[in-house]
Order: C-alpha cells, then structure tokens, then sequence
C-alpha cells in the first residue's frame, strides 16, 4: 500500500473518532505538512466523504453525514464490537426489519480475517441479553447466505435435516427470514414439490448459491405471518392425531390454505390431516375446523378419547336441556 493511502487511511480513522480536529493537530500526529493534509482531505473528498474545513487560528476540519455511505474504516475491536452487536440484534430481533439486520451482519463477517471472525463467534456466545432465552444455535455464515439470497432474489440449493433426522436436498427461492419462537425460519418456493415450504434454519446446511435469479411470487406480510405460524405449529405435541375426512386432497387444501399443510391424498374422495395439541381441548379445536357437513374419523389415542367424548357429551346435554332461567332484578 503507498504511503499516500496509507496516510490517508490514517486521516480517515481520526476524523472517525473526533469531532473535531485542528488542521495543525493533524499534521503533528501524522507527521506531514498542513499542505498535505489538505491534499489528503481532498482525496477522501473525490471518495464520498464529506469533511467540513474551518477557517482561522481555530479552524480544522470535521467529518460529517454525507446523502449516501461511504466505505467506514475500523480497527479490529469496533469491527468485532460491531459484529457481535449485529448477531445479537439479528437473534434477539432488536431491531425491526430482521433481514436489514443479517445482510448487514454478512457483509461485515465477510470481510473479517479469520481470526477476528473465531473471535466474534466465541465473544458472541458468551454475550447473551438479560430475560431472553436463546433457541437453537444457528450458524452465522448460514444465515448470512440466506438472507442475502432472499434480498437478491437468487435460488438455492441445501441439505436439510428434518426433526426425525430425514436427510433431504432442496432447492428453493427464497422469500423471507423470519424469527419465531426462539428460531429463524426461511420461506421459500420448493422447486421440487411446486409449494411454499418452511425451513428451520438451524436445520439447513451446506448452503449452494446458483446464481439464478428468479421474479418473486406474490405474498402479502399477513400471509408470510400465517406461513411462518403454521411453521412453528409443526412442533411434536403431546397428543397427535389424524383425520380422514370426506373430501378430495385439493378441495381441502383450497379450504384449509397454509394450515393444510401435511395433509395427503387418501384416495380420489379423501384426504388424511394431522392434528394435535398439548391436551384433548386442542385436538378437539383443530378438529372443529373441518368444513360444515364434512364427515371424517379419527384415531385419537386413549385417554384424550373418553376426556373428548365425555366433554362432549355434557356439551350435547347442556344445549339439549331448558335454558337457566335469568336473574331477576335485585
């Protein structure tokens, strides 16, 4: 590097760090002439920086905001404080607008030599917010691919790892990121399976850019919500059941939407849906989704069978009998 960008360089990093500097000030610490101070400034000028000169005995100069953002010089430690600063808002979504957050955070990793990217990683780790309780690890460098190709609009392809321990490979256009109960999930078009599919992060590896890009399909913020809900529905339940209901696999999903999700074709006139929840109060809500005059049958396990029939009897005696009389006036 020559002597002139390294100067250079030197005088962006205390213009950095100072309001203000005097112009003799300048020249002392970096050993040059006032001359050449002002030719240094001019430099940094010609590259986006916008550097304010003061005139008089008390004059100097000072950097200030500039319509646009230059490239910003930093030593190690603000580069590591800033990366570390960058995870912790990605993962404890700090800041809206989470993606802003990551491709950020990946721009930044990239440049960092390795050492200083071992460093962030094992600084990270130990930095951890007050009340907020940590998911599933996910990788950085794995989530900075992602995002980036969700920005950029590019297809995918990466090993998955489903929570039974099913290796799949995919590819996919990347829609969102989006964090959910303690995790990152990606939404993404299946090439493979011609649907909207999501993906835990913390399960994705090996992540292959294509260098394909692809015109966004149209959703709605309210409809990424729903697809990431349904996600984070997916989780094993204490108490899982399917239905077999009367009704062919694409009227269902034509009613059900995103919530149709795992359920298969049984046959030309039936479909078989998935259902489940922490207690037989939850199955029986799921259950109760199913379309007015659709008859279905179920497996539900003993005992959330006779606590459902049972609930459901006194439900049927209740609305059979004479309404309670009301309170007269007191």
């Amino acid at each position: 590097m020559s002597d002139s960008i390294s100067r250079a360089l030197a005088l962006l990093n205390l213009l950095q760090i100072h309001r203000h500097w005097p112009g003799s000030e300048l020249a002392q610490r970096l050993g040059v002439t006032a001359r050449t101070v002002r030719r240094d400034v001019d430099r940094l000028r010609e590259l986006g920086y916008r550097i304010e000169s003061i005139p008089g005995t008390a004059g100097g100069y000072r950097l200030e905001a500039g319509s646009a953002v230059p490239p910003l010089l930093l030593t190690d430690d603000e580069a590591v404080a800033m990366a570390i600063g960058l995870r912790v808002a990605a993962s404890q979504r700090l800041v809206s607008g989470p993606e802003t957050t990551i491709t950020a955070l990946a721009k930044l990793e990239k440049l960092l030599p390795a050492p200083l990217r071992r460093r962030v990683s094992a600084l990270a780790q130990a930095v951890q917010p007050a009340g907020i309780h940590a998911g599933a690890a996910v990788s950085s460098e794995v989530l900075g691919e992602l995002a980036l190709a969700c920005r950029d609009h590019e297809r995918v392809r990466f090993t998955y790892t489903s929570g039974s321990g099913r290796v799949t490979h995919r590819r996919v256009e990347p829609h969102a990121l989006a964090p959910a109960e303690r995790h990152w999930y990606l939404l993404c078009w299946d090439q493979d399976r011609d649907d909207w599919r999501t993906f835990r992060v913390d399960r994705v590896d090996n992540v292959q850019h294509t260098r394909s890009l692809f015109t966004p399909r149209p959703l709605t913020e309210k409809e990424i919500e729903e697809f990431i809900l349904v996600a984070t529905s997916w989780a094993p339940q204490p108490i899982e059941a399917e239905l077999v209901m009367e009704l062919p696999y694409q009227q269902m999903r034509d009613y059900f939407g995103q919530w149709g999700q795992g359920a298969t074709p049984e046959g030309p006139e039936r479909t078989r849906w998935p259902v489940g929840g922490g207690d037989f109060r939850e199955t029986m809500y799921g259950m109760s989704w199913v379309p007015a005059g659709v008859e279905y049958r179920t497996d539900l396990p003993e005992p959330a069978r006779s606590e459902l029939r049972e609930t459901l009897q006194r439900m049927l005696r209740a609305l059979d009998a004479e309404p309670p009389a009301k309170p007269g006036p007191a």
